[in-house]
């Protein structure tokens, strides 16, 4: 099978495309895959170190504000599916695959204008614009949340297949992974937070004022906080300043590169609520304190997390509300780790569940093949 990926700008586009190509090349190892991003997304770390070959297409997005920003924006959203043709013909694809970001456009808009079957997955519970705007353009589109389907005008192209994923979610028991990680009689509960790979200002805030206030005093708690690699050296010096170094039972790092161990040892997980996160958390049945990120795109993590929530599947504070009142993630926290709390915890733990679709990567890879074929039968 000959592919092109594209999708780009954030992990929470990249990630699902190269899980897509992960399956496909794990069913298919003859398959030829190539990814189309753009010069500034994070496709540039994470594609190359996946392994694959990035070709860049040039796009902008389109900012909600008057700008003469946006009159190259235009004029590039016009040209750039011109341009991704040759692309196109060079590598002749059997099958294009968007997966969200601007530069999705101008490769799915080409593929489609060329006769080549065409899929989008949209990760979020509201469809981005880019997806919106393809819509009419691809033969199918799968979705993470069943909800979205409604921003659509598309029934008939729709397919809920939850998020394709990478790495080892839900392979691993809560008691094999404290036993890898050494903490199995060492500590009672384990406490995982972060704020995504680069990292979260008003993240890392609340939940180092959550270490002093209660992590620090609970040695029984192990409570294990990424910082994010931008935020790294401030957050570095906070909690040394605050004196929280010296606590045996806390870790602050930049990263955390074996999450999936990480997140099955966790009892509690407070994190953004990005849909590739989500997915992970459902999986692996994991109890969630969201903190959306306001500075996304139609305030998609706050819509993503209030699906969970209005499910009573997860705990959702906007940062407005945390800086506002510093107790409050302070007392459900301690709330939830409590003894009393254990039975809310796996109530929330079989809640999230629901969300989770086991087998999305097959799905995908299987209707990829049907889509495919169909498109040949009808030549």
């Amino acid at each position: 099978m000959r592919v092109i990926m594209t999708g780009g700008g954030t992990g929470g586009h990249v990630n699902p495309a190269l899980a897509i190509a992960e399956t496909i090349k794990r069913n298919e190892p003859d398959s030829e895959i190539i990814f189309v991003g753009t010069e500034r997304g994070i496709e540039n770390k994470l594609v190359p170190a996946a392994g694959y070959k990035l070709h860049h297409v040039d796009v902008r997005g389109i900012r909600r504000s008057l700008s003469l920003a946006n009159l190259r924006a235009f004029w590039l959203a016009m040209t750039s599916p011109h341009k991704a043709k040759k692309l196109i013909r060079e590598f002749k694809p059997d099958v294009v695959i968007g997966t969200g970001g601007y530069v999705s456009w101008p490769v799915v808009k080409a593929a489609s204008m060329m006769g080549i079957p065409c899929a989008l997955h949209e990760s979020n519970a509201i469809a981005g614009v880019a997806v919106k705007m393809l819509q009419d353009k691809a033969d199918r589109i799968y979705l993470n949340f069943e909800a979205t389907g409604k921003t659509l005008h598309c029934p008939e192209k729709l397919l809920r297949v939850g998020n394709p994923l990478s790495g080892d979610f839900a392979r691993i028991s809560r008691e094999e992974a404290r036993e890898a990680l050494g903490v199995d009689k060492k500590y009672k509960n384990v406490l995982l937070s972060y704020g995504g790979s680069m990292g979260a200002e008003k993240v890392n805030d609340a939940v180092l004022a959550l270490m002093k206030d209660y992590s620090s005093k609970h040695p029984e708690t192990l409570h294990i906080h990424a910082t994010g690699s931008i935020e790294w050296e401030i957050a570095k010096g906070q909690f040394a300043k605050m004196g929280l170094d010296k606590c045996e039972n806390l870790q602050l790092v930049e990263y955390i590169y074996d999450m999936p161990l990480k997140m099955a040892a966790a009892d509690l997980i407070i994190c953004r609520a990005g849909a590739l996160t989500i997915s992970e958390l459902a999986i692996s049945g994991k109890c969630p304190i969201f903190i959306p990120s306001p500075n996304v795109t139609e305030n998609h993590q706050y819509k993503n997390a209030k699906v969970l929530s209005d499910a009573g599947a997860a705990f959702v504070f906007e940062e407005r509300e945390l800086a506002n009142n510093r107790k409050l993630l302070t007392e459900t926290v301690s709330g939830l780790l409590s003894d009393d709390g254990r039975a809310e915890r796996a109530a929330m733990s079989e809640r999230i569940r629901e969300f989770a679709v086991p087998d999305a990567n097959r799905l995908i890879y299987e209707d990829i093949k049907k889509l495919i074929n169909e498109k040949k039968s009808k030549k």
